[in-house]
């Protein structure tokens, strides 16, 4: 796993062996991180990264320079390797908190500027994340929520949406509280 931008650019991480996540291409990682770039000050934002899986998405933005990441992965062994990705690139803004995604959000008291979320795509509940998201009330303000999902599902006519893009056979739907 390469990361694609910032401090870090063309670093790789080594994903632990027997992986069962699906990590976010890396075209598609570019195209989400080039309209971020004109959207965010990535130095003081805060983000949560929900099913972080390999933690690909956590490392761009440290990569970048966000302040705080807090990377939600229930997966013990994703755990582990996100760690070690950490300790192999000397970041020390990654928090890794090895919880069940609605757990987390039952009891989460922090504040972000960027939620992201790139569930499994055979997820039973991946339709009703945006509204667990925006109910939780984590989202800042001025912050939003993405939710990385397959093409299957269509998110425009829920109310915090604005927006859509599809890169292949990934798709990112934007959505404010």
């Amino acid at each position: 796993m390469r990361i694609i931008g910032g401090k870090y650019k063309g670093r790789f991480i080594d994903p632990i062996a027997g992986l069962k996540a699906r990590p976010t291409t890396d075209f598609a990682k570019e195209s989400l991180f080039n309209i971020l770039n004109n959207r965010i000050d990535f130095e003081t934002a805060s983000v949560l990264d929900l099913f972080s899986g390999t933690g690909s998405i956590s490392f761009e933005f440290a990569s970048r320079g966000a302040e705080t990441i807090h990377s939600v992965e229930r997966d013990a062994r994703n755990v582990t390797g996100i760690r070690k990705g950490t300790e192999k690139l000397g970041i020390e803004n990654i928090r890794v908190i090895h919880i069940d995604v609605k757990a987390y959000l039952r009891t989460c008291n922090y504040k972000y500027d960027i939620v992201f979320a790139d569930p499994p795509y055979d997820l039973d509940w991946l339709k009703d994340l945006p509204d667990l998201i925006i109910e939780s009330a984590i989202m800042k303000t001025e912050g939003f929520f993405i939710l990385e999902h397959p093409k299957r599902l269509n998110f425009s006519s829920h109310p915090g949406f604005f927006e859509h893009r599809n890169y292949g056979n990934v798709n990112f739907s934007f959505f404010r509280g």
